[in-house]
């Protein structure tokens, strides 16, 4: 039984799912994960944050990078440099591995979400790890120098051109997660967080999809949001930047206005105390809590927070 469902991206968000991991049991946490970056490269199908998330809880992950895996070798992008192939989106050796893998299954007529069960449990992670839809949602920035592919905007041009529009492409006709929507709709489910991943590239998507923002917006359980902006500054990726791009004041304050009728509470860093008289304006209930994750006991501390946070919600009623 779901008793916390978290959403998130890529690398910031899989810093509190691996806190989650830690503050709730295995088989009462679920990972729902964005794949608005998910694209097709070099005939395989990616899936960036779900496999960050994935490598991540599984201990795997490149701690220094982010992303991959650690002590991972580059002959294949070696070889594929000489060979003059495309080689502006790396691919791990070992990496690769799980792409071949899915791609393979999915063109047999299997899921994402069925091979990202398996592929979960057979690297030893307790908790279920859902992508947020089997059907395509792609994450689309309209910038100042033309329409890219996420992808192609992130690790291509890293993040270098301005952004004037995000469109999340495919995300209205997309079915969400059966088993998200199940978990939400259950008044068993104690806690929904939203973790400090970037709001616009990393949790939009999944928002986008209006089964999952209704469903999100009417669960019984407190929904709480983590900020992912600490002192005007983002702790990791563009964030900021594309913020300041779109014409919106960099401050944790914005973010919380972004998820405004969807979240009973957020939390902000000690760094943003002097916000909360403002957050709470909008009539969300507001915690303090160091929110900087630099190790894994910080991130534990953040998710025992984040979870004594929303049992204090759940038990006032909001």
């Amino acid at each position: 039984m779901t008793r916390v469902l978290a959403l998130c991206g890529g690398i910031g968000g899989a810093k509190l799912a691996l806190g989650l991991t830690h503050a709730a049991a295995p088989d009462e946490l679920a990972i729902l994960v964005n794949t608005g970056d998910d694209f097709e490269h070099l005939g395989l199908s990616i899936s960036p944050d779900v496999d960050t998330v994935t490598y991540t809880l599984a201990g795997l992950n490149n701690a220094e990078l982010g992303w991959g895996l650690a002590g991972e070798t580059w002959a294949f992008m070696d070889q594929l440099r000489k060979l003059g192939g495309e080689d502006w989106f790396n691919l791990g050796d070992r990496d690769l591995a799980l792409h071949v893998e899915r791609t393979r299954r999915l063109h047999a007529g299997e899921g994402l979400s069925a091979i990202t069960a398996d592929v979960a449990h057979k690297l030893g992670i307790g908790c279920a790890l859902w992508p947020m839809s089997d059907d395509p949602v792609r994450t689309v920035l309209d910038t100042d120098e033309g329409v890219l592919p996420f992808q192609r905007y992130f690790v291509g041009r890293r993040t270098e051109p301005a952004v004037r529009a995000i469109a999340y492409e495919g995300a209205d006709t997309a079915r969400p997660s059966a088993q998200a929507l199940a978990a939400l709709a259950d008044p068993a489910l104690e806690a929904v967080v939203i973790c400090p991943s970037n709001p616009w590239l990393s949790v939009a998507p999944l928002l986008a999809m209006p089964a999952l923002r209704a469903a999100l917006a009417e669960t019984p359980a407190p929904v709480i949001a983590v900020s992912p902006i600490v002192g005007g500054k983002a702790i990791k990726g563009p964030t900021a930047k594309l913020m300041g791009e779109l014409g919106l004041p960099v401050t944790a304050g914005t973010v919380a206005e972004f998820y405004a009728g969807l979240i009973d509470g957020y939390v902000l860093d000690e760094t943003d105390r002097d916000l909360a008289g403002t957050v709470a304006g909008q009539g969300v209930a507001v915690d303090i809590l160091p929110t900087v994750m630099t190790g894994l006991e910080s991130k534990q501390a953040l998710a025992r927070g984040v979870l004594a946070f929303a049992e204090r919600l759940r038990c006032s009623g909001r």
